[in-house]
């Protein structure tokens, strides 16, 4: 994997790029749809690439091993041949999934023992099998084995988690370089930064991180219910310390909003599963701000989504006839939704890259965040 520095802008910490793999390039700031079982929910793997333009996907390694298991992947040739994607992907190693099943797992220095969501039967994911679990997946960038920290958490937990993915951390660098990728092609591995809301733990955790030169560098234990400001205050300390030339991965983040502030602090990689969760509920974002298009008001209203045409649908779907869909209990209401929202996040990571080449993202950003959270 290669990265590429093409602008930074003069009045932030932004940063445009260019991310190449073997299964192709992307251009940064980026945002990738979560693809956590190899597919993103009610959208074509045609339209993400043809009407989104996605550059990369997620893929996630708790819910593919548990199904369809790491047999049939292997057996398809991996993860691109299995779901038909010829472009990059990334594949979270399974931290979070774990971290959000607290009363079913146990966690101990060796790894972590839990039972599937699906049946109930017992797993175990150690820093070892979970790097081999990804190079029989196959995804062009994967994460190290990390325990991801709820919100709040008291000071003395923080540490011990923060220590124990360092530990863990160590343990997947020496599996990855003593493996290859099965399928001929390069793996990236990112490690990831832990110390919940804590500056000193934050900052220690991004200096080891750096000290190991990986292609990447991810950040994580964010999101996960702490207060905005507090999100920002700690991504700008890590970035601070993190190598100006390799990307940055902000974990599971997040609104539109989230995304420009913290591409000014100088995020490169983001994935959240807002865009298409909420598409399936009725709430579409737009540069003017957020939508309920299930309510009473769009019933008539027959203009296009977006007038200012930042999704593909715009043109082809009014409000009032994806209201209607939405109230019938179409399934095409989902698919319409989703890939506005999708297409509208890619939009909003586009466009980011332009301004900061141009040297207006900040002016730009500033400009267009007082609309977001707009509700219409």
């Amino acid at each position: 994997m290669k990265f590429k520095i093409s602008g930074i802008d003069k009045n932030s910490h932004a940063r445009a790029g260019e991310i190449h793999t073997e299964h192709g390039k992307f251009k940064t700031p980026v945002f990738m749809p979560v693809g956590t079982a190899g597919a993103v929910k009610a959208v074509h793997f045609r339209e993400l690439s043809d009407d989104i333009k996605a550059g990369i996907i997620l893929g996630n390694t708790y819910h593919l091993y548990l199904r369809p298991g790491i047999d049939v992947i292997e057996q398809a040739g991996g993860l691109h041949k299995f779901n038909g994607w010829d472009k990059p992907v990334l594949t979270d190693s399974g931290g979070y999934q774990v971290y959000s099943l607290s009363h079913k797992r146990k966690l101990t220095e060796e790894g972590v023992i839990f039972q599937s969501h699906i049946d109930g039967s017992k797993h175990k994911f150690t820093p070892e099998t979970v790097i081999d679990i990804q190079r029989i997946i196959g995804a062009d960038i994967i994460m190290a084995f990390d325990e991801c920290t709820p919100y709040p958490c008291d000071y003395d937990y923080a540490k011990k988690s923060m220590e124990i993915t360092h530990r863990w951390l160590k343990r997947c660098d020496k599996q990855f370089k003593q493996t290859e990728c099965k399928y001929g092609y390069g793996q990236s591995l990112f490690p990831i930064v832990q110390g919940s809301v804590y500056n000193d733990l934050r900052k220690e955790s991004a200096e080891v991180i750096s000290s190991y030169n990986a292609a990447g560098n991810a950040i994580g234990g964010l999101s996960v219910g702490e207060p905005h400001e507090i999100m920002y205050a700690i991504t700008d300390l890590v970035c601070r310390i993190l190598p100006i030339e390799k990307p940055r991965y902000l974990m599971g983040v997040g609104t539109p909003e989230n995304i420009l502030e913290n591409i000014a602090l100088g995020i490169d990689m983001f994935d959240c599963v807002i865009p298409t969760r909420n598409a399936r509920h009725g709430i579409l974002y737009t540069k003017n701000g957020i939508l309920n298009i299930k309510n009473e008001k769009w019933k008539k209203d027959f203009s296009f989504i977006d007038e200012e045409g930042t999704s593909f649908v715009d043109n082809y779907y009014t409000k009032a006839y994806l209201r209607h869909l939405f109230v019938a209990g179409e399934m095409l209401a989902a698919m319409i939704a989703s890939i506005h929202n999708l297409r509208f996040y890619m939009w909003l990571t586009e466009e980011a890259h332009q301004q900061i080449l141009n040297g207006s993202f900040a002016q730009w950003k500033n400009q267009l965040v007082k609309n977001l959270n707009r509700r219409l």
